[in-house]
């Protein structure tokens, strides 16, 4: 079976946290203070602070940003259920709305139509790895007088008119998770070029310490350890190629997928995609017949996602508008293996058992 993602490490990653185990210095530490440095280079940021996952990231990034109970931030109906939980979490009411169908990015005129004396921030989800529209996102903010929070989670390295994401909001959160484009394990990061902030956010994630055992506020354990820090250090050096490969294949399934009842996913202008997900929509109420074929085919598949965040039960008690565009792509969208890894055979024979497939 080729599985939907696979992660990619080699004698480096090893050799690093081996070093790192060796020292006996395996807690937060100058590991990680290298990896926020070199991660905020390659962002474009002055600052990045490690976290011990993308959902402390978005936690703590709110948090920072002034989020408090009472207040709302408008949120993509169509994304993983953190971006809205990390809303939940700060006390705030999470206020999820309709994607645009081409881009399955959050769309400006839903956000138009929800925002209330009470709205603070619009979450962005570069979702699949591929930037949403960030300068309509910005005047809205600019107008409205809003924070705008970047959810990168999936989204290493990818371009919005020639700028790397996370360097665009009053913060960027970013995801480490084993299937990202890159990992540390389990592992997340915040990015901004606020200094003020920056410091703010690392009280937070430690225990709300301005020195040690001076605790100012009231604050979290978000901490990184310094093997997954070491992880990361290896995985930054890579990002590039592997999102190159991840282009790849994903152009050669553009190229040679060719089936009336599946449609492939768009390159919007002024983006560059990473492709952490190649998702395809599969027309006719087919989707889970494919996914059945491929998998008798011996390719793995997921769905991102089966049920769009305004419906899910935690959330139904919260009126939010109607979001039938999510509600259509969460019936339709199919991910397909694209991750670095896969051989050029394993690739034709992707594209070989969609192409035969009889709907």
């Amino acid at each position: 079976m080729i599985p939907i993602a696979h992660p990619v490490f080699g004698d480096q990653e090893v050799d690093a946290v081996s070093a790192v185990i060796r020292s006996g210095m395996i807690a937060s530490g100058e590991e990680v203070v290298s990896f926020e440095k070199e991660f905020a280079e390659y962002c474009g940021t002055s600052e990045a602070i490690a976290t011990s996952n993308g959902t402390t990231a978005l936690h703590a990034g709110l948090l920072a940003c002034g989020i408090k109970p009472g207040d709302e931030v408008i949120v993509p109906s169509f994304t993983f259920i953190a971006t809205a939980t990390s809303v939940s979490m700060c006390g705030a009411r999470p206020v999820m709305v309709d994607v645009c169908e081409d881009s399955f990015g959050i769309s400006p005129d839903a956000i138009l139509e929800s925002i209330t004396p009470r709205t603070k921030a619009i979450i962005g989800v570069h979702l699949f790895g591929q930037p949403c529209n960030i300068s309509a996102i910005q005047d809205i903010c600019a107008e409205k007088n809003l924070q705008f929070i970047e959810d990168c989670a999936q989204a290493h390295g990818a371009l919005y008119k020639g700028k790397k994401v996370g360097s665009f909001g009053s913060v960027g959160c970013f995801s480490f998770y084993p299937t990202k484009n890159m990992t540390t394990g389990e592992g997340g990061m915040i990015t901004t070029c606020d200094s003020a902030l920056a410091d703010h956010i690392r009280r937070l994630i430690n225990h709300g310490q301005s020195k040690k055992y001076l605790h100012t506020e009231i604050g979290y354990n978000y901490r990184l350890t310094n093997i997954g820090a070491a992880i990361g250090r290896v995985q930054l050096k890579k990002i590039d190629t592997m999102n190159e490969a991840r282009n790849k294949n994903a152009a050669l399934f553009s190229k040679n997928i060719n089936h009336p009842k599946i449609f492939l996913p768009q390159i919007l202008n002024d983006c560059s995609h990473v492709f952490h997900q190649y998702v395809i929509r599969v027309g006719g109420g087919k989707r889970d017949e494919l996914a059945s074929w491929l998998s008798n085919e011996g390719v793995g598949t997921a769905i991102h996602y089966p049920i769009p965040v305004n419906e899910q039960p935690v959330y139904a008690n919260i009126s939010n508008p109607a979001c039938p565009i999510s509600s259509k792509l969460a019936k339709e969208v199919l991910s397909l293996p694209v991750y670095p890894g896969l051989s050029i055979e394993e690739l034709s024979h992707i594209c070989n058992s969609l192409n035969r497939w009889s709907c």
